[in-house]
């Protein structure tokens, strides 16, 4: 029981690992013991991400691009050659662009939509060799995929290719978990508001009407993603497989 919530010594790949949620859950990785791989598009800031948690810990860069397909097997690829086992994925690397629906682009649709879903499903599908040979008995591989309450309920905001997104990743997440299983749990986390880049200007705007408005009264906190995905990666979540966890304070619960 002393080790339910451990990971250490897994291996694990965070997308979008540099900043925001990514970055969250990359030091709670870190900071349990993994061995944490980040990637995300801009070689620089990957590299500078990773030498920071270094500082507590194990944690490579590997810069790329999941928004589309051939991105995405380079990861998995560069991936492949160090590691042979891969405990845990975080599809995390997200996009977003909101915009009136009159205006809305229709190339700004293709890249939320790309990165979003298609790239989730192709670095998983790229990745399952080391995720099934991570696998042992009642120790699964993890995938966790980082959804949104937007895709859960329609948001305020014109973020309509975001929102539907979302809401794709909640279902992939359960088509995946049907196909992956035994030997691959697939979860779904759907944080509310956290203080990220893509949250900033928001929270700039309504933070504290938010917080007011949230049944916890407060925004989200790195510890509270970290927690919920450590959760999900540790034996305690190993019969998990198939959900969507809102992680929001239970601002979901009232507006559905």
């Amino acid at each position: 029981m002393r080790d339910l919530f451990s990971i250490e010594g897994k291996v694990a790949l965070v997308t979008g690992g540099s900043r925001g949620i990514g970055y969250m859950i990359a030091q709670g990785f870190v900071e349990a013991g993994a061995k944490v791989y980040i990637s995300s598009r801009k070689a620089d800031v990957c590299n500078a991400a990773a030498a920071e948690l270094s500082k507590l810990g194990e944690c490579i860069s590997i810069p790329g691009d999941v928004g589309n397909e051939a991105g995405a097997r380079a990861i998995a690829d560069a991936l492949a050659t160090r590691e042979p086992k891969v405990h845990i994925l975080v599809n995390n690397a997200g996009a977003n662009w909101g915009a009136p629906m009159e205006a809305f682009p229709d190339d700004a649709f293709d890249k939320v939509m790309n990165t979003n879903v298609k790239g989730v499903f192709h670095l998983t599908r790229f990745l399952v060799p080391q995720l099934t040979a991570a696998a042992a008995p009642g120790d699964p591989a993890r995938v966790i995929n980082i959804g949104s309450i937007d895709g859960l309920e329609a948001p305020a905001l014109d973020t309509y290719a975001y929102s539907a997104s979302k809401a794709a990743v909640h279902h992939l997440t359960r088509v995946l978990a049907r196909k992956l299983a035994p030997k691959v749990t697939v979860n779904a986390i759907a944080p509310g508001p956290f203080e990220s880049k893509m949250m900033h200007e928001t929270l700039e705007r309504f933070g504290a009407a938010i917080a007011a408005s949230c049944p916890m009264k407060r925004i989200g906190e790195p510890e509270d993603m970290a927690g919920t995905a450590i959760f999900l990666a540790s034996r305690a979540g190993a019969y998990i497989t198939g959900s969507v966890i809102a992680v929001d304070g239970g601002i979901s619960t009232g507006h559905q």
